[in-house]
Formats: structure tokens, sequence, C-alpha cells
């Protein structure tokens, strides 16, 4: 192809036939993924099915990036020897430039594997408390949660003295949890502790108190 007597390279015919060929491939594969995740949200749309609609979406994922990555390849690259030169030039690349990318993508697939959280499971991760709205390729999605007052110093700041939501959407990139621990308060346990401090005298009435107290637990908690 020439424009004003300049010969582009590799911009011919089957150039553009191929890029055809890929944005319709993409395109089908997409509106073909997304109709599986409508119907994966449909199926389970109980708070009892979140579970099983996590995993087939990350499911979904997977696939879908897989077919597309084979499926762009097998359009343009249809010589073996030209396929192994570019993939040895575009690994060397990716790996020196998207450091971080790769260990983030790295860690998803450890966070698939290793089972740490799903979506609804309020945990602690690069910093953020919160509970679980997506989780990505590269990054987490969490809905913040409020600090009560014995760590509102501590980093980063927020401003509501409780545990409930701040109205704040952070993301966290996955490379976070080869950095530091990930605090899962609801993976195993369905219940999140609270301690409450009641100071009693020393001239009190021991047996009293706790009498009291229990019937108090026990009004609050049948």
């Amino acid at each position: 192809m020439q424009i004003l007597g300049v010969r582009l390279l590799g911009v011919n015919a089957e150039t553009g036939w191929k890029l055809i060929i890929s944005f319709i491939f993409i395109l089908c594969v997409w509106l073909f993924s997304r109709g599986l995740r409508a119907l994966t949200s449909h199926l389970w749309r109980d708070r009892s099915g979140k579970r099983i609609e996590f995993w087939t979406r990350q499911g979904i994922q997977l696939a879908t990036a897989l077919v597309e990555v084979i499926g762009i390849l097998s359009i343009w690259f249809d010589n073996p020897s030209r396929l192994a030169t570019f993939l040895g030039l575009f690994t060397a690349g990716l790996a020196f430039a998207l450091q971080k990318v790769i260990t983030a993508v790295a860690a998803y697939f450890v966070l698939l594997r290793g089972n740490t959280f799903n979506v609804g499971d309020r945990i602690s991760m690069g910093g953020v408390r919160g509970d679980v709205i997506s989780l990505g390729f590269i990054q987490t999605t969490i809905m913040e949660m409020g600090e009560p007052p014995p760590v509102q110093s501590d980093e980063p700041a927020i401003w509501v003295q409780a545990r409930q939501y701040t109205g704040r959407v952070v993301t966290v990139t996955n490379d976070k949890i080869f950095e530091e621990p990930v605090y899962n308060y609801s993976r195993e346990f369905p219940y999140i502790w609270e301690e409450m401090r009641i100071g009693v005298p020393y001239g009190a009435d021991q047996a009293r108190a706790e009498r009291v107290l229990l019937d108090v637990a026990r009004r609050h908690t049948t």
C-alpha cells in the first residue's frame, strides 16, 4: 500500500483482511462471554449462590482470554518459525517493561488456586479493609469500610469511625499478596468478632454483674 508515493511497510490487503477477521473474532468471543456471565448471574441470584457465581465468572474470564490469545495467534501467524521469533521478542520485552503487571497476573492465579477469598468476603489487603466486590486479572475491587477509634490513626486515613461502608470503592493490585498478609474475616467463620469493654468497679457485686451480662447476651442472641 502506498500513500503519496510512500510505501507503507507491512500494510497490504492481507493485513487489512486479518484486522477485520481479528475484530470480528474478538467481538464474537466477547459477546459470547457476556452472554455466559449474564446467564450465570440469572441462575445464581440469591446470596447462597454467590460463591458458585464467583468461580464460574472467573472460569469464563480465563477461558475467554485463552480463546482470544489462541485465536489471534492463529490468525496472524500461520508460520511456526515466525511465531516462535515473535514470542521470544515479545516475552523478553514484556518481562522487562511490565514487571508489576506480570506479578499481578501471577498473583491472580495464586488467589484462584489458594482460594484466599471470594466475592462478598470481608478482607484486609494492601492497607484497605472492606468487602470484596470483584476480582480481576490485575486488580481486586473492595468496598471500603471504616475503622474503629483505636485504629483511626493508621494509614490510610478513614473518616468513618465505625464498621460501615465509607462510600469509597478501592482497587488494590493483586501483587500485594506477595508483599504482605491478606486477612480474611469471613472465610471459615461466618461471624465477625466484636470486643466490648465494660468496666466493673472493684467494690461491685461481680457475680451479679456477670448474671446481668449473661442475661443481656442471651436476650439478644437467641
